[in-house]
């Protein structure tokens, strides 16, 4: 089968990509921002590209294709969407063609929630790798110790992030709805992604029609402590349903970790976590990975074993050089809760030192200014900010007029990184927290400070 993909370079739709090519079809594609390094681990896979959404790829490089395999960057109006539609071509979404290429007689172990999904979703595989079940897994962000975000194998295992967000133009259903996991973790649910949801309600009608997807013999893991799952469950659900939570929620769940790490299954203990990763919400996204491997046949001291192995994600908190004493951070925090307990896990594994937080609003809804509101007190406890104002509808200096002297705004990104760089000292983090590229100001910022470490690079690629 020749597949011909638009929208390749967003993370989702070049794993699906890479996926396909393991499988032994044939793939080309497109994108408006054909660049590295997606453009060139795609063309490593022998994935032809064009750059941009000419209809001439019909009579070209796509000229062969049996299917369109469409992402949902693309809408009504596309030159070349509007030219498959009218030639009656064969189309279809990137979740639909995976659900029946794919995973189909798998085992699928799905991770759900508004926070934490590409973290848990890669500690979960690591478990199961090293247990020795060589899971698949579609991933939107790349694992370390994988250093790819999808693979396919002969595993009956798959492990897949399930987002909510809207599967193509001409399926409104969340993505997650054509995965039907046998094994789902749903890990939080707050208001998100305001530019296709109305409300929080709306979300959670998508998470009831996603816990009716789950067989009778599977099992949902969610959290205990989440008002907004507890409504999602209490308008049904047909599988097992087991809670965990951190040790001081009083509610009645199945699992649970403290502070020190120390879990308990069913009140007994089970063994300590111990692992580089910071922060409360990431010993619960350990929590629910290891909740969700026992069903896959994992041993919970056997997981927790693992999870001391894990070497993290990158660009969720991943330190991207050193200069003068100054450490540069690359984060994806894009949400105000994400936002807050980035910061506060950095404090607590960095308490010596300031804080210098660069923001970069850019999610549809951050840039609808949704959330604007919520911004001053999830930067609360950063020592200043800076804040990216391109391409925003609202102003951020008036939003973030609560943190008074310790918020600045700039609308030019190269005078945001000289301020930066003025501000910096001897001891300070500098976390950085984009969903995107933000104009790669993570070299820039190492290149004003006079890097003298420099140890990564940003994985390009959008999450569609």
């Amino acid at each position: 089968m020749h597949l011909h993909i638009l929208g390749i370079c967003g993370t989702f739709m070049g794993g699906l990509a890479a996926i396909a090519r393991a499988a032994g079809h044939a793939v080309t594609g497109c994108d408006a921002n054909v660049y590295p390094p997606m453009s060139t681990q795609l063309a490593e896979l022998g994935i032809g590209l064009c750059d941009g959404f000419d209809p001439s790829q019909l009579d070209g490089v796509a000229r062969d294709a049996d299917v369109f395999v469409v992402g949902n960057v693309v809408s009504r109006g596309n030159r070349l969407m509007e030219a498959i539609m009218d030639r009656r071509l064969a189309y279809v979404s990137g979740p639909q063609w995976l659900a029946e290429n794919v995973l189909g007689g798998r085992t699928v172990l799905a991770v759900a929630g508004t926070h934490g999904k590409t973290t848990t979703s890669s500690m979960l595989a690591h478990i199961l790798e090293r247990a020795g079940l060589a899971p698949g897994f579609l991933i939107g962000g790349v694992p370390v110790d994988f250093d790819v975000s999808a693979r396919l194998t002969a595993s009956p295992h798959f492990v897949i992030e399930a987002d909510e967000y809207d599967t193509a133009f001409f399926d409104k259903r969340s993505k997650f709805v054509h995965y039907r996991p046998t094994i789902a973790i749903l890990n939080n649910l707050e208001f998100d992604h305001a530019d296709i949801f109305a409300d929080l309600a709306a979300i959670e009608t998508q998470f009831h029609h996603f816990v009716r997807t789950i067989p009778g013999n599977g099992h949902i893991v969610v959290n205990g402590d989440d008002a907004a799952l507890a409504r999602v469950l209490s308008r049904g659900a047909w599988s097992d349903v087991e809670r965990f939570a951190a040790r001081e929620v009083t509610a009645a769940v199945d699992w649970t970790i403290d502070d020190d790490g120390a879990v308990q299954h069913g009140g007994e203990a089970v063994g300590t976590l111990a692992f580089g990763q910071t922060g409360r919400h990431n010993r619960l996204n350990a929590l629910a990975a290891i909740a969700a491997a026992r069903h896959a046949g994992v041993a919970p001291h056997a997981a927790l074993a693992a999870l001391a192995t894990f070497r993290g994600v990158r660009r969720r908190m991943e330190l991207r050089g050193r200069s003068r004493g100054v450490a540069v951070y690359d984060d994806f925090a894009h949400h105000p809760t994400a936002i807050a307990t980035t910061i506060e896990g950095l404090r607590r594994r960095e308490p010596a030192g300031r804080i210098l937080a660069v923001l970069e609003p850019r999610s549809n809804t951050m840039k609808l200014g949704t959330m604007k509101a919520a911004l001053p007190g999830s930067l609360a406890q950063a020592d200043r900010v800076f804040c990216y104002a391109g391409n925003l509808g609202w102003d951020p200096a008036e939003a973030l007029a609560p943190l008074a002297g310790r918020a600045h705004v700039h609308d030019d990104l190269d005078a945001l990184v000289a301020a930066v760089a003025r501000e910096a000292r001897h001891g300070d983090h500098v976390l950085v927290m984009s969903n995107g590229g933000f104009g790669g100001v993570h070299a820039k910022l190492l290149a004003a400070l006079g890097a003298d470490e420099v140890l990564g690079a940003a994985t390009g690629g959008n999450v569609g």
